[in-house]
This record gives structure tokens, C-alpha cells and sequence, in this order.
């Protein structure tokens, strides 16, 4: 099959055998993939990841030998894959499986290939209503809507989101959906013309009133982004981070002491829920897609998904 690879550099590989699923495993056929900033960072040396890369995916079911009745279920999928059997998964923590495999991140091939296989119950199915287009956003929908599960959001506060890309977008248009006062800070005219009519307000980094918002999301991933965060927070206000950072971050620990700032960190989320937005058409992430390439152009995706007036390239493994 086809699939791109990563060793060290991306290439795209036709010599790979289509996977066997293990027992309660089932075997996707990959219809879209989206390209993540995640995979972006891959590339770049973030995590020392080999094999194939992507895990935004929305496919078909193709078999499964322990529920054949799944067989042609429309399907996205959950991207980490737990054992069961250490104390975080008895706890109820899956996510945080201290034997965690993560789709085309960690120790799994991932999406960017004509097929994968995943743990049915890693695997949901997409209403019929919602197209491929917009499933394909199910997993960084998901993570959105960990900020108001962990955070608590309520329509009397002030929300400040720092980063407009491509997972800040989702994260503006479920942060709206709460009826909070949201501003975002959003560096580029392309990033704020696709959040008319979402956030309150869209303003640049001089713009951010210090010690004036409730909650405060930080998804760009940059040290300046978490500064910015810092000081827009309120005492005892409360930092969401929804970014990975490489290297060191400098912190002011004592300001959090005396200020009483609550900080949280967010990954994962709901699929079920991202399902049913996305099926009642409360959130349609479709205009944020600026390409969409073949498999066999996967190497093109990867290069524009870089550009920077680019939100979101999808690989077509059809």
C-alpha cells in the first residue's frame, strides 16, 4: 500500500504490506487525512517518531473479526491506544496509558496511508449527515471541547484565546458557543477573516488588557504566547495550555503563587460529543480547508500545510 513515511525526512512509500488487525482490532480504509501542526513538528524533530505519519482520519471500516456487524461503518478515530491494564487505564485515564501507543505519533502507524488499524474501541461512527470533509475534524474538535470540560466556562466570562491556527480556530468556535466574551489574538488577516461573526473580538498582542480575563487559553505554542497569558490573567484567574512546547519555557512561579493563578493542561477530548456538533451543524470547520491533495501528492500536503497563510491541507487516500 501506499503511506507516507517519516525516517528523519518524509517520503512517500508504495512498498508497504496493508496492516493486520490484532484480535479487537479493526482495519480502516483511509477516505481524508488532516495534517497537524503536530505532524508539522514531527518533521521537525519534535518527538523521535518512525513510521507512517497522520492521525486525523476519517475511513471505512473494512474488517473486523470480532464485530463483523461493524464491517462498512463510516469511522474516525480516537488516537491513543491503551493497554488495560496499568493503573492509569483501571483508574479510568486511558489517555494516560503508561504503555501508550499514539496513532502515527508514538509506536503506531498513522493515517497518511491507504489503510490503518485501530482497537474498535477507539473507533466511532460518523452520522450519515456529516460529510467527510468535516469528520476529518473530529480529533482536534474533540481537543476544543476538553477546554470547557476542564475549565468550566461560563457566559459571564471573559475568555482570551492566544493563537488563531489551526486548532485555535476550533477552539474560538467552541469557546462561542458557550456565549463567554471572547477575544482572540490573531497575528494574520487570513486567521481573523475566519473568525468574523465567531470571537467578540480579534486584537494583536499590544491590544491584550493586562489582568482583566477569567480564563485564558494558550494555544500557539510559542514562549511569547504563554507570557502574553500570563499577564492578561486576573488573579485567581485560570490558564488553559493547549500547546505542546519544545524546549524550555521561562516561568515566573512566584506571580502564580501570589496571584493564585490555576493553570491546566489539556490534550485530548470527547469524540462523541464533537460527532453531535458536527451532525447538528453547530460548528462547520469545512472553510477552514485551504488544500486538499492525493496520497500520492502526500509530500505536497506536508509542504503547504507549512505555508503560513495555510490552515488546513487534507490528504486524499481514496
Amino acid at each position: 500500500m501506499k503511506a507516507i513515511w517519516l525516517d528523519q525526512q518524509p517520503r512517500l512509500r508504495t512498498d508497504l504490506s496493508v496492516p493486520s488487525p490484532s484480535t479487537g482490532e479493526a482495519l480502516v480504509r483511509v477516505r481524508l487525512a488532516g495534517v497537524c501542526s503536530t505532524d508539522l513538528a514531527l518533521l521537525d524533530g519534535y518527538y523521535p517518531f518512525t513510521g507512517v505519519l497522520g492521525h486525523e482520519f476519517v475511513g471505512e471500516i473494512v474488517a473486523a473479526a470480532n464485530a463483523p456487524e461493524r464491517i462498512g461503518e463510516r469511522v474516525v478515530g480516537a488516537i491513543n491506544i491503551s493497554c488495560g491494564q496499568c493503573r492509569e487505564c483501571l483508574a479510568c485515564r486511558p489517555n494516560h496509558c503508561l504503555n501508550r501507543a499514539v496513532l502515527g505519533i508514538k509506536r503506531h502507524h498513522g493515517a497518511f496511508a491507504d489503510c490503518l488499524c485501530l482497537p474498535l474501541q477507539n473507533l466511532y461512527r460518523v452520522p450519515d449527515q456529516v460529510s467527510d470533509r468535516a469528520a476529518v475534524f473530529t480529533e482536534p474538535l474533540a481537543a476544543a471541547l476538553e477546554i470547557p470540560e476542564v475549565t468550566r466556562i461560563k457566559p459571564s466570562d471573559r475568555v482570551l484565546l492566544v493563537g488563531a491556527g489551526r486548532l485555535g480556530q476550533l477552539i474560538a468556535r467552541v469557546i462561542a458557543l458557550t456565549g463567554a466574551n471572547l477575544d482572540v489574538v490573531a497575528r494574520h488577516a487570513h486567521q481573523r477573516q475566519r473568525l468574523q461573526g465567531i470571537a467578540s473580538r480579534c486584537i494583536s498582542e499590544p491590544e491584550v488588557a493586562q489582568g482583566q480575563y477569567d480564563l485564558v487559553v494558550e494555544a500557539s505554542g510559542a514562549p511569547s504566547g504563554f507570557a502574553l497569558a500570563r499577564q492578561a490573567l486576573r488573579p485567581r484567574g485560570t490558564l488553559c495550555l493547549k500547546s505542546t512546547y519544545r524546549g524550555e519555557v521561562p516561568v515566573a512561579l512566584s506571580s502564580l503563587v501570589v496571584d493564585e493563578i490555576r493553570i491546566i493542561g489539556s490534550r485530548c477530548g470527547p469524540f462523541p460529543a464533537a460527532l453531535r456538533l458536527l451532525e447538528q451543524q453547530h460548528i462547520d470547520p469545512t472553510p477552514l480547508i485551504d488544500c486538499v491533495e492525493p496520497l500520492a501528492n502526500g509530500l505536497v500536503a506536508l509542504q503547504r500545510a507549512a505555508e503560513p497563510s495555510v490552515l488546513k491541507a487534507l490528504v486524499d487516500c481514496r
